[in-house]
């Protein structure tokens, strides 16, 4: 409906005065007298563009934003609307997800007055989260330039600056803008984003609570300080921030997808799967919410729905859109679809090809080659400043460090190691003296003696098989052979006995104060938890490999259980673990000196379980001899666990599951054994290591 172009005769005096008295009552808080009165202008004149106007500003300050776009939208149909009109209702739909109609809002709006500040910031902050970066920048710059004191454009501008890889500029917009208005949260709230993203997880924190000490209610505050405590792997932490945003948003869909995530690292998988639910109906165009939505499916073995979910993802505007392509990649990797996941690394550096995460990810699925371009883009990225978050940094000195090993570039590979390994110590807290001295005292506690008194008890179950070691060291490999046996499912890498240890409190000394009653609990526990898992089958393969530090504890709470040991080269174990940026954390693993001590440590572990446990419930496979005498090897393993031969073990690698582990792409080969001694060629940058487990140098 268009406005007239002027009220009827007789009623011009009358109206103007009742809008008057309208705004008066709005800026007095009396909201019921301000909608009386615009009703009995909209009764005298329909259409008419302020009554409409301040209606959808009641409507949206009451929290009632789909009435405050049919209201601004009304009142923007007038042939000559202001254009602080259509830029407001530009914003409240950028707040509803619509950016499209957003934008031709903001558009309008600043062809209607191309000197309004507010437009022009309007539309900048739109073409932010669309993803038009380089317009964003301009609008906002315009911004600038007519209100250089601007401190809401300062704050903007550093989004979009962040956004563009200019972190130095986006930090310097933030700062000015505190400087301008000491008291402003989002500011606050985007340097801890920006600073978790730079590994200075404390300042970040700092940053975040500090946004929400002067807004309680600030929703990206909240998301950033669980950030922090993610990145710390701090998911419960985690999980209590995001409770707090949800008790006053329950239906903010950010916060819906970060908490799933946050479940769905604690292996809370159900709770997780509501939580992403839940966000994508409370934000079906948000690419953050699709996004969780599909890394959860992804963990439960959903391939197809994931796969949807990612694709939803990355055809919508936001951040989330690069992650959402890296993700679909990697779930065909994990599934062992080589062709498909190369394709969608292709498609992902395509749409964003300064994407570390990309490079990454995709440089695990290629055998790099000399002159391999994608060296040169990665090298590119990092000198030109192309990547200058910490963490995208890092992941291109791992992802580069591979390359130039396989080529056979030891000084440039390690080059590269180095500086990533030191990025990653510098962001965990570790003490390898207190870490020996813990992995000794577990030997201490679980004796013969001890072993022998509660010996008796446990949960009596052949189901469980659990293949553990250092990581790198061959258990997937293992895994991977015998879930290729009918009779045997691969569980992949479980956090329950982790978390059977940490309920008993004190582990390992508390041990030594419990009856079997308790350990047969711990053990029908840990079966409720995986007996589903196994499909019906015989057994089950739990192959976490830190599970070699609660041995003891496996033996008396599920007595029945297998345990096999792969152990590896140490100096070539070593190495495999210095060459990966863990998803799971192995704190141990980025300091050489440190991780040849650690190795120490487990292998007197080891010793003592060698020594105390029973022989046929323990069985050590050695990678060397597995990768030379495959067969033999393997028959080994079938013995032990009392299966009979299967021809399908020997082709493992075309056995179709889920892979997660850093061998996800290994162990879809046949076995090779280039990597046995690999460590020789690389002996003159691996002193500290050598020094540390009493190797001398060749």
């Amino acid at each position: 409906m268009s406005t007239p172009a002027t009220p009827p005769a007789g009623q011009q005096l009358s109206l103007q005065e009742a809008l008057a008295k309208a705004h008066d009552h709005w800026t007095a808080g009396q909201a019921d007298q301000t909608e009386i009165l615009c009703q009995r202008v909209l009764q005298a004149w329909p259409g008419q563009a302020d009554a409409l106007h301040l209606l959808g500003l009641m409507a949206h300050a009451y929290g009632n934003l789909d009435l405050a776009i049919t209201y601004l939208a009304q009142a923007c149909q007038a042939p000559r609307a202001p254009a602080v009109y259509l830029s407001n209702l530009a914003e409240l739909y950028r707040q509803r997800g619509l950016l499209a109609e957003g934008e031709a809002a903001a558009r309008r709006a600043v062809a209607v007055n191309n000197m309004l500040p507010g437009a022009w910031n309007n539309l900048g902050i739109i073409l932010q989260e669309a993803g038009k970066l380089d317009e964003s920048r301009i609008c906002l710059e315009r911004v600038l330039a007519q209100q250089p004191d601007n401190p809401e454009a300062h704050n903007n501008l550093g989004n979009t600056c962040k956004r563009l890889g200019l972190l130095d500029r986006a930090e310097q917009h933030w700062l000015r803008a505190l400087a301008l208005r000491p008291g402003y949260p989002q500011p606050h709230s985007n340097l801890s984003n920006l600073l978790n993203d730079q590994g200075q997880h404390d300042r970040a924190a700092e940053h975040a609570r500090r946004a929400i000490e002067l807004n309680p209610q600030m929703a990206d505050a909240y998301i950033n300080l669980a950030a922090v405590e993610t990145a710390r792997d701090r998911h419960q932490g985690a999980l209590r921030t995001l409770g707090a945003l949800l008790s006053f948003a329950p239906s903010h869909p950010t916060g819906l997808a970060a908490r799933a995530l946050s479940l769905k690292q604690l292996d809370q998988l159900e709770p997780a799967l509501e939580a992403a639910q839940q966000a994508v109906a409370a934000g079906p165009q948000s690419a953050e919410a699709h996004n969780a939505h599909g890394t959860v499916l992804q963990a439960m073995g959903r391939f197809q729905p994931a796969l949807a979910a990612f694709d939803r993802a990355a055809a919508l505007p936001g951040v989330a859109t690069e992650r959402a392509l890296v993700n679909r990649a990697t779930l065909y990797m994990e599934h062992g679809r080589k062709a498909e996941a190369t394709a969608a690394f292709d498609r992902a550096l395509a749409a964003f090809p300064a994407s570390a995460s990309a490079w990454f990810n995709s440089a695990d699925l290629r055998r790099f080659t000399p002159n391999d371009p994608a060296i040169e883009r990665m090298e590119a990225l990092l000198s030109e400043g192309g990547a200058a978050a910490a963490n995208d940094r890092m992941m291109l000195h791992f992802a580069l460090g591979k390359a130039w090993l396989e080529i056979g570039e030891s000084e440039r590979g390690f080059h590269h190691l180095h500086a990533g390994n030191r990025m990653k110590r510098a962001q965990i807290q570790f003490d390898s003296a207190a870490t020996s001295q813990w992995l000794a005292s577990i030997a201490e506690v679980f004796t013969p003696a001890l072993l022998d008194r509660l010996g008796g008890g446990g949960a009596p179950s052949a189901l469980p098989v659990f293949v553990l070691g250092m990581p790198r060291s061959g258990t997937t490999l293992i895994e991977q052979i015998l879930a290729s046996h009918p009779a045997v499912h691969g569980a992949g890498e479980l956090l329950n006995v982790q978390r059977l240890a940490d309920s008993i409190g004190g582990f390992p000394q508390a041990v030594a104060g419990l009856e079997p009653k308790p350990l047969a609990a711990l053990g029908e526990a840990y079966l409720a938890q995986v007996a589903p898992l196994a499909q019906g089958r015989r057994h089950i393969v739990d192959k976490m490999p830190a599970n070699f530090m609660y041995a003891g504890l496996i033996r008396l709470m599920l007595p029945g259980a297998r345990i096999i040991h792969s152990r590896r080269n140490p100096v070539d174990t070593c190495l495999s673990c210095y060459s990966k940026l863990f998803t799971r954390e192995q704190i141990f693993s980025y300091d050489l000196a440190e991780l040849g001590q650690f190795h120490l440590g487990y292998q007197a572990l080891m010793a003592h379980w060698r020594a105390v446990l029973p022989a046929s419930h323990f069985l050590e496979v050695d990678y060397e001899a597995l990768v030379a005498d495959p067969e033999a090897e393997t028959r080994r393993l079938l013995d032990f666990l009392g299966l009979a031969w299967n021809p399908a073990v020997l082709q493992f690698h075309t056995t179709d599951r889920v892979i997660r582990t850093a061998s996800v792409n290994q162990v879809r080969q046949p076995i090779y054994q280039s990597s046995a001694g690999r460590w020789r060629q690389h002996a003159a940058q691996l002193g500290p290591l050598l020094e540390a487990l009493g190797l001398p140098a060749t």
